[in-house]
């Protein structure tokens, strides 16, 4: 389970830890999306883990206690972004733009994964599977999915046909045939290599 030490370690220095992580990175539709979350040390809420340990109904839960009991700011990066910049450098860009958001300015930021943002306005740190070792990390991974989760249910009844209610824009099965029958959406990511077969066949894709 992840743990508030390394947050500790930091406040000895630094006044405000952000942990952030981002969600979306490998779906063939929709945004990515980021979260920054401040906690409140004197406020954790019970359960914290990394988002896809959790069921939907305990993500759904600790999603509203985190809101309630910390600095939370969320951001994507949309479709064209992503095909025009590529989807590493989306994820970073929508990590920067969640901390940039908080309400107030964080110190430090503790970020998922093995890259840091270069254009943060803090100091910062990467840490590879964070959103297993560190509690602002993991509460960033579930606000990130919840909310892109919800987005994507909501993009499914405007495109019903395609599984978005339950693949969050993954390339399952139900996506395929989606696809096969409907064709290719505005929420589609061009750059990807499925999407871009279909309306430009072998021509380089980037992913």
């Amino acid at each position: 389970m992840p743990d508030f030490k390394r947050e500790q370690q930091l406040l000895k220095t630094y006044q405000t830890i952000a942990g952030v992580d981002e969600v979306g990175r490998g779906p063939w539709a929709g945004p990515v999306t980021a979260c920054a979350v401040v906690l409140d040390p004197d406020n954790i809420p019970d359960g914290l883990d990394d988002s896809k340990k959790l069921t939907a109904k305990r993500r759904e839960i600790l999603f509203e206690q985190i809101l309630a009991t910390a600095d939370v700011s969320i951001a994507h990066v949309s479709v064209e972004q992503i095909d025009r910049i590529n989807i590493l450098q989306a994820s970073l860009l929508a990590m920067e733009n969640a901390v940039a958001g908080l309400t107030k300015p964080a110190d430090f930021a503790l970020i998922d994964g093995n890259k840091t943002p270069k254009n943060l306005n803090c100091s910062s740190e990467a840490i590879i599977k964070g959103d297993a070792k560190s509690s602002s990390i993991a509460a960033a991974s579930i606000v990130a999915k919840v909310t892109r989760d919800r987005l994507m249910v909501a993009l499914s009844q405007q495109y019903p046909g395609y599984g978005w209610e339950t693949n969050a824009g993954y390339g399952t099965k139900v996506h395929q045939e989606g696809l096969k029958s409907l064709g290719v959406t505005a929420h589609h990511r061009r750059s990807f290599k499925p999407i871009h077969k279909m309306l430009y066949g072998e021509n380089k894709a980037t992913y």
